[in-house]
């Protein structure tokens, strides 16, 4: 069993244990509703505080049962749950999306391809990285996607490249 698995197990066993806790040890015997909600403990504190207390708002909808009202907090807290659920699947999408494309980005320009060798090239001057001269066009070859100028003896740079390298796209990416 993984360590993920145990503890995700041992999370469940202990929220199992504190729902049961109360009903286990009667913490609600001898009151008229055991677990009413805090709206309605805090309604009667205050009327046993100020007895004449008139309330600023009215509420807007006053639901005709309580068991409507608990099936619309129910509706409301699965709303939320779902909400929540969507937003960290969304999430945990594009963290999986981002390292496929990562991942496929190294799978196309990988060591010992000819994608790679331009991707290391391009914009830098040279394979290993540097800002030196360019190997090959020491070697009388152009750079990868650099043309020649007129006079035929010298590299001229593609566009938007500041000297030498491959063909870049903006801002001295490598083009795709």
């Amino acid at each position: 069993m993984s360590r993920n698995t145990r503890t995700n197990l041992l999370l469940l066993a202990v929220v199992a244990v504190l729902a049961a806790l109360p009903l286990v040890l009667g913490l609600g015997d001898g009151m008229e509703e055991p677990f009413a909600g805090s709206d309605a403990q805090a309604e009667t504190a205050v009327e046993e505080l100020r007895p004449g207390y008139e309330p600023w708002f009215a509420p807007l909808y006053e639901p005709p049962s309580a068991e409507v009202e608990s099936a619309l907090f129910a509706l409301q807290a699965a709303i939320g749950a779902g909400v929540l659920a969507y937003c960290l699947g969304l999430r945990r999408g594009r963290r999986q999306g981002e390292a496929r494309a990562a991942a496929g980005a190294e799978g196309t320009a990988g060591p010992g391809t000819a994608a790679a060798d331009r991707a290391e090239t391009a914009g830098t001057g040279n394979s290993a990285g540097g800002t030196g001269p360019d190997t090959r066009a020491a070697a009388g070859a152009p750079p990868a996607g650099g043309a020649t100028d007129t006079a035929g003896d010298t590299p001229a740079p593609a566009s938007g490249e500041r000297g030498g390298g491959g063909p870049s796209g903006p801002g001295g990416r490598p083009a795709v």
